[in-house]
């Protein structure tokens, strides 16, 4: 990656708190003129309902200023460290070379629109400077992402089947999909996501990410992939899932969907100990960690740590503790807000997730998933018990984003 010239740093550096700060107005602009321009784009490819919460405006003001902050630092981490999550949602998605130039024009656009005249050109310029070198950091892990899935760039559709579909709970449902010719199926490593595509009543194709939960019992991960899927009401004022109620509601066995090649940063490090850490729907990624370990027969340390609102709307809690019970070093402690009669033991709590009476073996590598504030106190409680904040690793079930905030 090219390094900014001395003077290009120090303009950055002088300008990055006027830009930091009015980077939260310019991305809604950016987004603004950029889907005016391009409606196929909110249309086919971006999330509409994250457009909607403005989640996806935040984050990419936040990995934008992450970036420049990094690349001006005069020590730390390499500004490629905000990447990697980033390129693989990309890669996921399909996204090419050629859309970063329209990004481009949007968003400085979206910046002189915004700030005006306190834009000069040399601030535009070394800004132009900046963009540029992201993007070409982003591009080169994505072509890299691309080789290694053995894809064209932004070739990463395929259809599959759905073979089945299982309840899990009231709200969760799992789907199990295989090629739709026999042919096998991309390899994916433990904790990957792959995305899906539905086409929507209005015409719309929506695209979300799914973590993979390993193959089925039985069944080799080069022949089906299964995905777990929470149904996401509307309330307070955000949007129902438009993809997760769709499947929900409109896909079953002998269904044909669109889903891409395997991609997702949070893998399965080789070995030491594991604590892993979920709520919710986070399961998921856990889910295929374990039942990867215990196909290969793993006796690594495991801590499952696992918090949710009752045992019925804990997915694939019975799947879990088999695999558990059958991994030689795994342990697992559950927390549930409500109990309906069961007694409360060293493994079963009562109330949200309190890590302080938890045994942790704090050398190891910590993975978390659930909603962002959860993992934000599970990490801080982590901190303070002692494991390195590098040896704590996370999925966000959304655009991507950091905890360190």
């Amino acid at each position: 990656m090219a390094r900014l010239s001395a003077a290009s740093t120090e303009v950055v550096r002088a300008t990055l708190p006027v830009i930091g700060a009015a980077i939260g107005d310019i991305t809604p602009v950016f987004y603004r003129r950029l889907f005016a321009a391009h409606p196929e784009l909110i249309r086919d490819l971006f999330n509409r309902g994250n457009q909607a919460q403005g989640d996806q405006q935040r984050a990419l003001a936040g990995s934008i200023a992450a970036y420049a902050t990094l690349l001006v630092a005069e020590d730390g981490p390499e500004p490629e460290s905000v990447l990697a999550r980033i390129a693989h949602k990309h890669a996921s998605l399909g996204v090419t070379e050629e859309q970063y130039p329209i990004v481009h024009e949007h968003l400085f656009a979206a910046i002189v629109e915004v700030l005006g005249d306190a834009v000069t050109p040399e601030i535009a310029t070394v800004w132009d400077e900046v963009y540029w070198n992201m993007a070409h950091a982003l591009i080169a892990v994505e072509k890299g992402l691309y080789e290694e899935q053995d894809v064209k760039p932004g070739d990463v559709w395929r259809n599959v089947e759905v073979v089945a579909k299982v309840t899990q709970t009231s709200d969760t449902v799992t789907f199990v999909v295989t090629s739709t010719d026999g042919s096998p199926l991309p390899a994916s490593k433990p904790g990957q996501y792959l995305s899906v595509g539905v086409r929507l009543p209005d015409g719309a194709r929506q695209i979300r990410q799914y973590s993979l939960i390993g193959a089925p019992s039985g069944q080799e991960e080069s022949t089906a992939w299964g995905f777990s899927v929470k149904r996401v009401p509307a309330a307070d004022g955000i949007p129902a899932g438009e993809v997760s109620n769709f499947l929900h509601d409109h896909v079953t066995v002998g269904d044909v969907l669109e889903a891409t090649t395997p991609y997702g940063e949070l893998t399965l490090t080789e070995e030491g100990p594991l604590v892993l850490v979920s709520a919710g729907i986070g399961v998921t990624p856990m889910l295929g960690f374990l039942r990867h370990l215990d196909r290969i027969g793993s006796e690594r340390e495991v801590v499952v740590l696992h918090a949710d609102r009752a045992e019925e709307r804990h997915a694939h809690r019975a799947e879990v503790a088999e695999l558990v019970a059958a991994l030689p070093g795994a342990r697992q402690v559950r927390w549930y807000e409500e109990l309906a009669g069961e007694p409360v033991s060293d493994e079963l709590l009562l109330g949200r997730i309190d890590l302080s009476g938890v045994a942790l073996p704090l050398d190891a590598t910590a993975y978390l998933c659930g909603p962002v504030p959860f993992m934000a106190v599970v990490r801080s409680s982590l901190i303070e018990r002692g494991m390195p904040a590098e040896s704590i690793r996370y999925e966000v079930f959304g655009p991507a984003r950091g905890l360190e905030a």
